[in-house]
C-alpha cells in the first residue's frame, strides 16, 4: 500500500490512522532519509494511542516510553525509539540488544526510526514504513507487511 501525503500535518493524521490497527506487541520499523517524515509520523501514532507527553525524536536519548493517557483513552504504552545513532557504532546489534526492547515490545507498540537491519529480530512479524520526501515536500509512505497478519490489517484498517 502506498499514499502520497502533501504536508506534515497529514503525515501527523496518516499516523493517527496507523494507531487505529496496532495493538500491543506491534513491532513498527520506520525508514527514509532525513526530513522524510518519521518522526511526523511517530507523533501521529502517538496521538491515535493517546499517550502522555509531546512525541519528541529521541535521537540522543535513543529510546523513550510514552504512557498511554488513560483520561484522553490511551490504554498501550509506546516505546519511540530512534536508532539513527547506532549506525556508527561497532556493534550496532548489540546496542540494540543492550535497550532491552524485547522487554517491553510484548506489552507495547514500538516504533523504530532508522531500525531496518537493526530491529527485525526482535519480531518475526512487523511493519516496515517507508517514507520517502520528494521535491514538493510530499511523502510518499509505503506500508510493508512482514508476516502475521499484517497483510490483513494493513489492507483492512487503512
Amino acid at each position: 500500500m502506498t499514499r502520497i501525503l502533501s504536508t506534515v500535518e497529514q503525515t501527523r493524521d496518516f499516523g493517527k490512522t496507523l494507531a487505529s490497527v496496532l495493538r500491543a506487541g506491534d513491532l513498527v520499523v520506520l525508514t527514509g532519509p532525513l526530513g522524510a517524515g518519521k518522526t511526523a509520523l511517530a507523533q501521529g501514532v502517538g496521538a491515535g494511542l493517546h499517550v502522555r507527553g509531546a512525541v519528541t525524536s529521541p535521537t540522543f536519548v535513543i529510546a523513550r516510553v510514552h504512557q498511554p493517557d488513560p483520561a484522553l483513552g490511551g490504554t498501550l504504552p509506546m516505546v519511540h525509539v530512534d536508532a539513527y545513532r547506532l549506525g556508527n557504532v561497532a556493534d550496532p546489534i548489540g546496542e540494540v540488544d543492550a535497550l532491552d526492547l524485547d522487554a517491553t515490545l510484548e506489552n507495547s507498540v514500538t516504533l523504530v526510526e532508522w531500525g531496518e537491519g537493526l530491529v527485525e529480530q526482535l519480531s518475526d512479524e512487523h511493519l516496515e514504513v517507508r517514507l520517502d520526501r520528494r521535491d514538493d515536500d510530499s511523502r510518499v509512505v509505503a506500508l510493508i507487511p512482514r508476516g502475521g497478519d499484517w497483510p490483513a490489517r494493513v489492507s483492512d484498517g487503512l
